[in-house]
């Protein structure tokens, strides 16, 4: 893994063209922080002068007028190997606040439903066609718009397929042949792994099906074959590219991350400024300012009377806003609880996941209903108004590729309790009480002890060192962490990409070996030669 600071480049380019292709794009649909990035990263890349263009499904949930989507002539055409040939409409719309165009892809079996990949926590059968056809479609829309990118940029397992398909069966497209590709990994975890029979679907060959390429656990793998074949890759903080190396982070790819440790960059996410700022929030009682901070304190008094607990400025308020998942340490949050409601303390968390935590919080909250409350699902004002409001935001994630509630956080003044993991170890600095520096309180081990012990850390802190917890604000404030800056080290990437030469070819339906350009601490990768495997009836 290499630090995007190290880069040195030519001249970066000007005028790029980028193809962005991703399964989720804020506000259109979101289920995770790849939303954020693809509805924030564009913006930005346009005002610096670039031509990006995104391609997502029109989920059930996008509403063609409310966005001023518009049908575009003629019907796109997607090659989906046995299945045969696919058709979809594109509606065209706008990133809000830009001029950045969206092309959604308009196929009612394929994403005319409720929720973006699961319902009730259950995936949809068909994922590997929605996401394979999404990967392709985004291809063949070039030719449709008439758009010669210069990059394709692919996100997550869902477009995973897009840098493999550019190496093979696209290698000599009219508009995307021999681009380079940058594959941005979100989160290890979710990986695009079926059944081998959709290598059909895929169609390029089962001569791909292998472990240098598609295959894993005798499945197909989308993302391993995305980590082998795009052009460079990369993440979303520094922390988490080290981390996804790992036997504990990697899910079983580490050993493909290591392989290509020498392409891997990390990035850290932005923050979207004009949306989280306590000085001008519409969702606020009250603003407020690191110079005067009294907004804040009708904030807290507002959020404990809408959530029903006794308005108390005595007593430090602890916020949480998550999904409830283990991903996300719920699971060590509840063995902790008990114990936490024994300090002088208030506790408000919003969120839904996984059925058990919803009952569990919520048998919590009738138990201890001066000091703990929670709401089931997700209600944005809310969260802009927890951000505000409490005196602590607690992030006890198992793991974090980057995380955006603790960067929303500093700017409001609320002091993050976090796990060290990911982009939290890397956006939150350790409060040291010799010299109050800090923006904020972490803890290292992944248990309800540690996690128990940081919050009365930070507890007694509040109740005994008010200068501290005083000078902890104003540095938390101070920070920022801005797309402006992520955008600039994403085309340093997109320069570096396009130096290189494309990372394999197909000559006479075989592989040819992997190429990497004379980059420093990259080396040629060997590929296997062995017969496809006969295919299950």
């Amino acid at each position: 893994m290499k630090s995007i600071a190290a880069l040195s480049l030519s001249e970066v380019n000007v005028g790029l063209k980028i193809l962005m292709a991703a399964s989720e794009c804020v506000p259109f649909a979101k289920a995770g922080g790849l939303g954020d990035v693809v509805g924030a990263l564009p913006k930005y890349l346009a005002q610096l002068g670039h031509d990006v263009r995104i391609v997502m499904p029109r989920y059930y949930g996008i509403d063609r007028q409310r966005y001023g989507l518009k049908l575009l002539p003629g019907t796109l055409t997607v090659p989906m190997g046995i299945i045969g040939e696919m058709y979809c409409g594109v509606c065209e719309g706008r990133l809000p606040g830009s001029d950045v165009p969206v092309y959604f892809l308009e196929h009612e079996q394929l994403y005319g439903r409720d929720g973006l990949y699961e319902v009730d926590n259950v995936g949809f059968l068909d994922n590997d066609n929605r996401f394979v056809f999404l990967s392709k479609a985004s291809l063949e829309i070039c030719k449709m718009l008439d758009f010669t990118p210069d990059i394709v940029h692919a996100h997550d397992w869902h477009t995973a397929a897009v840098p493999v398909l550019l190496n093979t069966t696209y290698l000599h497209d009219s508009h995307v042949g021999g681009k380079p590709s940058l594959l941005t990994v979100h989160n290890m975890q979710y990986q695009g792994n079926f059944y081998e029979g959709l290598m059909d679907v895929l169609g390029v060959g089962w001569e791909w099906f292998n472990y240098l390429n598609l295959e894993k656990d005798g499945e197909v793998n989308l993302l391993k074959g995305g980590l082998y074949h795009a052009t460079l890759l990369n993440t979303v903080s520094e922390g988490y590219a080290r981390e996804m190396q790992t036997a504990e982070y990697g899910w079983g790819l580490e050993g493909v991350v290591r392989e290509r440790a020498a392409d891997l960059y990390g990035i850290l996410n932005g923050v979207d400024y004009d949306e989280w700022n306590p000085e001008n929030d519409p969702y606020l009682p009250a603003r407020y300012s690191a110079d005067d901070l009294s907004g804040k304190a009708v904030c807290k008094s507002e959020l404990q009377r809408d959530m029903g607990l006794p308005v108390r400025p005595d007593v430090p308020l602890i916020g949480l806003v998550s999904r409830m998942v283990k991903q996300k340490g719920i699971d060590i949050l509840a063995e902790a609880i008990p114990r936490l409601l024994e300090l002088d303390v208030q506790f408000v968390m919003l969120g839904g996941g996984e059925p058990w935590a919803h009952f569990y919080f919520g048998d919590i909250m009738v138990a201890h209903p001066e000091k703990f409350a929670v709401r089931i699902g997700y209600d944005n004002p809310l969260a802009h108004r927890i951000e505000a409001g409490a005196d602590f935001f607690l992030m006890p994630s198992a793991f974090e590729p980057c995380g955006l509630n603790q960067m929303y956080s500093l700017r409001y003044g609320t002091l993050p309790i976090v796990r060290a993991t990911g982009g939290l170890d890397d956006s939150v600095d350790n409060f040291r009480e010799h010299d109050l520096t800090g923006t904020g309180f972490k803890f290292f081990n992944l248990d309800a002890q540690a996690l128990f012990d940081t919050v009365g850390w930070a507890v007694y802190t509040w109740f005994n060192r008010p200068d501290a917890i005083g000078q902890l604000i104003r540095n938390a404030m101070a920070k920022r962490f801005t797309w402006e800056e992520a955008a600039q080290k994403y085309v340093r990437l997109y320069q570096l990409a396009l130096e290189r030469r494309p990372r394999g070819e197909i000559q006479e339906g075989r592989r040819t070996p992997l190429t990497v350009s004379a980059h420093k601490g990259a080396a040629p990768m060997a590929v296997s030669r062995r017969r496809a495997p006969a295919r299950k009836k």
